[in-house]
């Protein structure tokens, strides 16, 4: 067990970032986040790493959240400092150039949730929970939630969801968009995550960053600019070594053998 509650292993080409402190079901402590930040950082520029899953050890919570327990010893200035640190980790993993998917077996509530939400992709257990629930303790979302859920559902549902510090289970939180899967009975949703990714695994780095990018302008800017983003980022593909294999793979009926280059 580390100091920040983190760990970080391969299975191939994939990075699994952990959180894990069951014991406070996997609260998000400022050594939490911060370590989160880092390893993103550093998966960005790891050209061995083609995903990242973050999930929660334990199977009760992805994460339950902020450390109450914590928390209850900042002042109104930590608490402050705590949410810039939010905003610069999860907004690492948010910008990451390569997939990042959410695991979240058991709960994910409030900052919790946030987290996930900085994911490009989401995967819950049949028995998951999810929730933007800090207005029941008299605060909001403060990393990043009001404007990522808002972005992914629309204002209206999202004012719902926050106002009434919505909990919601697997079937709700897919019937409206907030996750992507749901896995199947007994079947964690790291495993389930861990078949989905699989194929990313395989796929054309410097094309997934660049749709990422693409997809992500979207919802920022105005249609002209986006396709002006969009323009750029088919640019890098176009002079790339994997777009040249893809062509001699498919003549040639067989896989293609992404680099990166």
């Amino acid at each position: 067990m580390t100091d920040h509650g983190v760990r970080s292993e391969r299975r191939g080409a994939i990075a699994v970032f952990t959180i894990d402190r069951p014991d406070r079901m996997n609260a998000l402590a400022r050594a939490t986040v911060r370590e989160l930040g880092r390893l993103a950082r550093e998966a960005a520029i790891d050209r061995e790493v083609r995903a990242v899953i973050v999930t929660g050890a334990g199977g009760r919570a992805f994460s339950a959240g902020a450390d109450l327990k914590e928390r209850q010893s900042m002042s109104e200035d930590d608490v402050r400092d705590f949410l810039s640190l939010y905003r610069e980790s999860f907004g690492a993993i948010d910008t990451l150039p390569k997939p990042v998917f959410a695991a979240i077996d058991g709960v994910a509530y409030g900052g919790g949730f946030e987290l996930a939400l900085a994911c490009d992709l989401r995967v819950i257990a049949k028995d998951g929970k999810v929730g933007l629930t800090e207005t029941s303790l008299g605060i909001i979302p403060g990393a990043g939630g009001t404007q990522r859920l808002t972005r992914l559902v629309g204002p209206a549902r999202a004012k719902e969801l926050v106002l009434l510090a919505r909990r919601l289970d697997a079937a709700e939180a897919l019937a409206l968009g907030l996750v992507n899967r749901v896995a199947d009975g007994g079947e964690s949703a790291l495993d389930h995550a861990l078949g989905f990714v699989e194929p990313l695994a395989r796929g054309a780095p410097i094309a997934l960053a660049a749709a990422l990018e693409a997809i992500d302008a979207a919802t920022e800017l105005p249609l002209d600019a986006g396709l002006a983003v969009e323009r750029r980022a088919y640019e890098r593909t176009l002079g790339s070594k994997d777009r040249l294999e893809a062509l001699e793979a498919f003549h040639g009926k067989r896989p293609p053998r992404f680099r990166g280059e």
